[in-house]
């Protein structure tokens, strides 16, 4: 076999049979290479401040006389259309009477610089988002203003989702516990075939969620962002402060907003400047009034998406003790995907999860299904069961969806087909480790801890997005390119999603072309600086790929 090739061929006319569409779908390692056994992390190690490489001063330079010419030319533009071509931009100037739609100001990142890299955005897709991905083809017209679609498609190696590990199949456990249900109760919880009011699988499930995360009682709603957006309204409120990670989602934004609490925030990570801040605050009290505040609620999550780091949790839960706070931990991408056994950042470190006062966590990722969950105190669940809108004014989570998830954590503590779940978080950990520690050590600049399933690989200049993702798409190899605002404005990145799905030769191969491309995008910036080491020394593609894999099972390549 050619070594940039795979062994299950990408793109198939012909009908597949039953083997080949689930090696599509879920590789099949050829050896014990690519499993890991999965490494958990003491206090002492999660106090350790990360080495965080960073780009020389001229790409930065660079990067911000890129964006600096792209808004001279955009605001040209404005001034310009606004004058001479109103029809083209009715929706910033008043026509025919009417007040514009957006304001010029608030509206010109997304007209003049993120429109123009749309196309490596929000391709469509069909199918599992299994080992590989099928990709819709399009032709985008006027920068990117309208698409047409030819009708092909293109399979690409898959490292664009959340199927860590890699529930979300056609076939198997999963898939046929979710059939079943489907008989049994119908589609929708509320339609004819289902039972009148909460079915026994729903409570199933949320007593299967609280004994996996070890807390007494859980709440499974069926939209993971309202999960948040929702659970802090009936938690908090005006008297209430949250100190929340400045990196948190925007999902937790929005619940802190409606609850109407006040809210600071400590630089990301930040254990030492997160402590000042809760000294303070106890000092001051609410404003105007000075009196204690009601609740202190510590919010951050346990696995950041953006950039792939822990939060540091056992300093939390000793500050939260010291201070009598509350602790929220959101776990959407860490539980399931982290730990010897799956169940996230507690076992990772080792706490004990009744330290935590709330744990949230979404079925989207690890589990392959849909919604989120609260899992807490039963005092805490009986009083958001009576408060919390999700749950009482939002469409029931669907028996078919709630089936998954019971199969899916089956599956990992090993009730259904013992020993794969075990397998799946050795692939995860082993596949995480190895193109992370592979990226470093050719010469990338990567954010996150080593077993973090996401893996943030920097890219800096604006150009470099669309550049980077067409040239890995014509490699068959989907990624995510991610730009401001979710990201800072200079610290574009591609953040690949790892699975246990995939087999270390996708990962040789995906090494080989993200190499080749790098050396063409001049993307190998790093400095030899990382959390392993501080040689300045870059590997050949063939030594990585020959050295890397033994080299994963040392734990002195941990990243904080």
């Amino acid at each position: 076999m050619p070594e940039d090739e795979l062994r299950v061929p990408m793109c198939r006319a012909e009908p597949m049979d039953a083997r080949t569409k689930r090696e599509n779908e879920y590789g099949t390692a050829l050896d014990d290479t690519g499993l890991y056994q999965v490494s958990t992390m003491d206090a002492q190690m999660a106090d350790r401040k990360p080495i965080i490489d960073a780009p020389p001063y001229y790409i930065v330079t660079l990067t911000y006389i890129n964006y600096l010419i792209l808004i001279i030319l955009g605001h040209i533009h404005d001034f310009f259309g606004m004058r001479f071509q109103k029809r083209r931009h009715r929706d910033i100037v008043e026509f025919d009477g009417y007040a514009p739609w957006y304001s010029k100001f608030e509206s010109f990142y997304v007209r003049r610089l993120k429109t123009r890299i749309d196309e490596c955005f929000s391709r469509p897709t069909t199918g599992v988002p299994g080992r590989f991905i099928t990709c819709v083809d399009r032709v985008s017209h006027n920068y990117n203003e309208w698409y047409s679609y030819p009708g092909t498609t293109t399979t690409c190696l898959n490292l664009s989702s959340y199927n860590y590990l890699g529930f979300a199949e056609s076939e198997g456990a999963c898939t046929s516990a979710a059939l079943e249900t489907v008989n049994k109760y119908g589609v929708n919880a509320g339609g004819p075939r289902s039972q009148i009011g909460t079915t026994e699988l729903q409570v199933r499930t949320e007593r299967m969620v609280a004994d996996f995360v070890g807390k007494e009682d859980a709440l499974v709603v069926s939209m993971g962002y309202s999960t948040n957006a929702n659970f802090f309204n009936a938690f908090l409120d005006s008297r209430c402060l949250v100190i929340s990670d400045e990196l948190n989602h925007t999902s937790i934004r929005t619940g802190v907003r409606l609850s109407g609490a006040a809210v600071r925030t400590f630089k990301h990570g930040d254990m030492d400047l997160l402590e000042k801040l809760i000294r303070e605050q106890i000092v001051l009290g609410q404003p105007k009034t000075n009196r204690p505040w009601k609740k202190i609620l510590i919010c951050v999550e346990g696995l950041y998406s953006m950039e792939g780091t822990l939060a540091n949790l056992p300093r939390l839960v000793e500050l939260k003790k010291k201070y009598k706070c509350y602790l929220f931990v959101d776990e959407a991408h860490s539980i399931g995907a982290m730990g010897p056994t799956g169940r996230g950042v507690c076992e990772v470190f080792g706490v004990d999860p009744k330290d935590i006062d709330i744990l949230m966590g979404t079925f989207t990722k690890s589990f392959g299904a849909a919604g989120g969950y609260i899992a807490c105190d039963k005092w805490i669940i009986d009083r958001l069961r009576l408060d919390m809108t999700t749950p009482n004014y939002s469409e029931p989570t669907p028996p078919p969806v709630l089936a998954q998830i019971c199969a899916s954590l089956q599956t990992i503590i090993g009730e259904i087909n013992p020993g794969e779940g075990t397998e799946r978080l050795q692939r995860i950990a082993f596949n995480s480790r190895y193109l992370r520690l592979g990226l470093q050590r050719l010469g990338f600049i990567v954010y996150g801890n080593a077993d973090s399933p996401v893996i943030p690989m920097l890219l800096y200049c604006p150009s470099k997005m669309p550049a980077f993702s067409k040239m890995m798409l014509q490699r068959k190899i989907a990624v995510v390119v991610v730009a401001y605002p979710a990201t800072p404005l200079i610290e574009s990145r591609v953040r690949f999603c790892m699975s246990s799905s995939l087999t270390k030769e996708d990962i040789d191969y995906l090494l080989r072309h993200v190499s080749e491309v790098g050396d063409k995008l001049f993307l190998k910036l790093n400095s030899g600086k990382s959390s392993y080491d501080n040689s300045v020394q870059r590997w050949d593609i063939e030594e990585v790929i020959r050295r890397t894999p033994e080299d994963c099972k040392d734990n002195k390549y941990f990243i904080n």
